[in-house]
């Protein structure tokens, strides 16, 4: 199943991660370029790749894995990953009075995964008070929530029936009605895969055809009676700028 890049922050600058192993594993080049404010942190990281062996003797791409994660152009790349271990051996070889911050901060979000794997709810409480500190109204919240768990239902289903999952963060930008025929959509697919037990990609798309069409017919019927498009091309996320005073607290 296709994996989420999750971001960050670090004293304003986006760190990428990634769950692998059960585990927070981070973009290696986004770590570089917090810690040393590089233009090129690319060329910074494959200079230390060279240089620098850990003091057991690891070089240190032995550290890392390929991972892909979102870029800023939206495409998934190869990307160096290091668990929080990893980071940890890694930023020893980076002289920076940013290091001593970041390895505190690295071991607090290290720690929210392992209390998340303990208490799953708190994921969900941390996701509410994320898109509070954006700006988002309460009732988009219930039902943002509420359509999270919709889509993990059904890629639930996906996987059980040998099909990945997709994108999920499209639906930050997307408004009320929207995230409403989104989840009717996505509850009538996994309705429709569980009653017809579909198998494999084939079946599962048709399936899936045929739950965006019933949602598809209930948002032309409301446009119809309403006199008023669903869909727009507003964006529903709240300005970069309100964003980064909050996300500096993390």
């Amino acid at each position: 199943m296709k994996q989420i890049t999750k971001i960050a922050i670090f004293k304003g600058r986006e760190v990428r991660k990634i769950i692998y192993d059960n585990e927070w594993w981070f973009s290696v080049i986004d770590v570089v370029a917090a810690l040393t404010d590089s233009t090129q942190p690319s060329k910074y990281w494959t200079a230390m790749k060279a240089r620098v062996s850990t003091e057991d003797g690891l070089q240190l791409s032995t550290i890392c894995r390929q991972l892909k994660l979102e870029s800023s152009d939206r495409k998934r790349y190869e990307t160096d990953c290091a668990s929080t271990e990893g980071i940890f051996r890694i930023i020893q070889s980076i002289p920076s009075p940013k290091a001593e911050p970041f390895r505190r901060w690295l071991a607090k979000v290290g720690y929210e995964r392992v209390q998340e794997i303990e208490d799953p709810e708190l994921a969900t409480k941390r996701t509410r008070a994320l898109y509070k500190a954006k700006g988002y109204p309460d009732s988009w919240i219930e039902k943002r929530m509420r359509g999270i768990e919709v889509r993990e239902t059904l890629t639930d289903e996906w996987r059980k029936r040998e099909v990945g999952g997709d994108r999920e963060n499209l639906r930050d930008h997307m408004n009320d009605l929207e995230l409403i025929f989104s989840m009717l959509g996505e509850a009538s697919t996994t309705e429709i895969a569980k009653n017809k037990d579909t198998q494999g990609f084939d079946e599962n798309k048709k399936a899936a055809r045929e739950g965006g069409t019933i949602s598809g017919n209930a948002r032309r019927e409301l446009e119809q009676k309403s006199g008023k498009k669903v869909s727009t091309k507003q964006n529903y996320l709240m300005p970069k700028p309100r964003l980064a005073k909050i996300t500096r607290r993390v």
